[in-house]
């Protein structure tokens, strides 16, 4: 008999044992059945062996050291040394936990999706001129504007940085663009999987998440391409509909909105070592790593943290307010909230 305890309830768990025996009297003798239904007792007391209780919403006010109110629509973020940009209405700004407003503003059309800094540069989507801008991240000037497309022209989207390249998904139907910094141009366009949006480097390598079907909630992989090669070297199943990615803490993990879990991926392995019910389903929301923790940001629980040692929720913060993102800088962690106007800055 194969039960995993773990996942199921004193319901489940006692009708299993009694299919393993032959009769009620059998099952009542049974040396086994004593134990199991010592079990049972526990299991009735407790709920469900292994479910994890989940931990009281913490005011993020109460952990908060600055409580910044932006003018606008401030979003996605990007760490910048000890401070971080974020997208705004026609414009990407540049925060700093010592001052109430920002401290430079960078004028671009329609800016969308988590930005990247790299290469003495911040590089952000635009979803008007469906291009990727260079900024200098000590003047804000634009440096250079890279036609590229996007996959996705709502904005939903990532950019990710490394190997001497800047890469984009640019088209829906599956396609990752690699930009030369050198350059400043589209050198590469690699095949990837259909409806593919958000892209993050590590590990050496290129990581993208497929949706699946389009906007159906359906199967979702994430795909790891060779920077050396341009070529998808691993293509895994995760949760359905992943859409924001993050790497660090010793795995890739996904934001898997058509359920609400977080999937993840071993690199060494290319499989899904462990699948976290963070129960935040739904469009938008954003996840980052970094000082030992893993932190989602969704509509329904403002941020989760997930410690990455045993694949369990250790914090919940609240309370909701809306979609926005999150992103670790130096030792503070940044949250967004867009509905409200509102920039948290949590220190660790």
């Amino acid at each position: 008999m194969d039960l995993s305890l773990t996942d199921v309830t004193a319901s489940a768990l006692a009708n299993a044992l009694r299919d393993r025996f032959t009769t009620e009297r059998e099952f009542g003798r049974a040396p086994l059945a004593a134990c199991c239904l010592l079990v049972l007792a526990l299991v009735g007391l407790s709920g469900s062996l292994g479910a994890q209780a989940e931990p009281p919403l913490t005011p993020i006010s109460k952990r908060a050291r600055a409580t910044l109110v932006i003018p606008g629509s401030a979003d996605f973020l990007v760490a910048d040394g000890h401070a971080v940009w974020a997208t705004n209405e026609g414009r990407i700004e540049r925060l700093d936990v010592d001052h109430p407003r920002p401290v430079l503003t960078v004028r671009i059309p329609e800016p969308c999706g988590a930005m990247v800094v790299a290469y003495g540069s911040v590089w952000v989507a635009s979803c008007q001129a469906a291009s990727i801008y260079r900024i200098d991240r000590g003047s804000g000037e634009v440096t250079a504007r890279i036609p590229t497309g996007l996959a996705d022209p709502q904005g939903e989207l990532s950019l990710a940085a490394g190997a001497g390249a800047v890469w984009v998904l640019s088209d829906s139907q599956g396609m990752l663009s690699r930009v030369d910094v050198a350059r400043n141009q589209v050198v590469d366009r690699i095949p990837v999987a259909r409806y593919s949006y958000a892209a993050v480097f590590g590990f050496g390598s290129v990581w993208v998440t497929n949706t699946g079907a389009g906007d159906a909630v359906g199967a979702g992989a994430v795909q790891r391409i060779d920077p050396g090669t341009n070529k998808v070297t691993a293509t895994v199943p995760v949760g359905p509909q992943p859409r924001f990615l993050a790497a660090g803490e010793g795995g890739v993990w996904t934001l898997n909105q058509g359920d609400g879990s977080v999937s993840r991926v071993d690199p060494v392995t290319n499989s899904v070592a462990a699948t976290i019910a963070v129960g935040v389903p739904g469009s938008g929301g954003d996840i980052a790593t970094g000082h030992g923790r893993v932190w989602v940001r969704a509509s329904k629980v403002l941020l989760t943290t997930i410690d990455p040692a045993t694949n369990r929720i250790i914090e919940r913060f609240g309370p909701p307010a809306g979609s926005g993102a999150v992103r670790v800088a130096d030792d503070a962690v940044w949250v967004t909230a867009h509905d409200i106007h509102t920039v948290w800055v949590l220190k660790f």
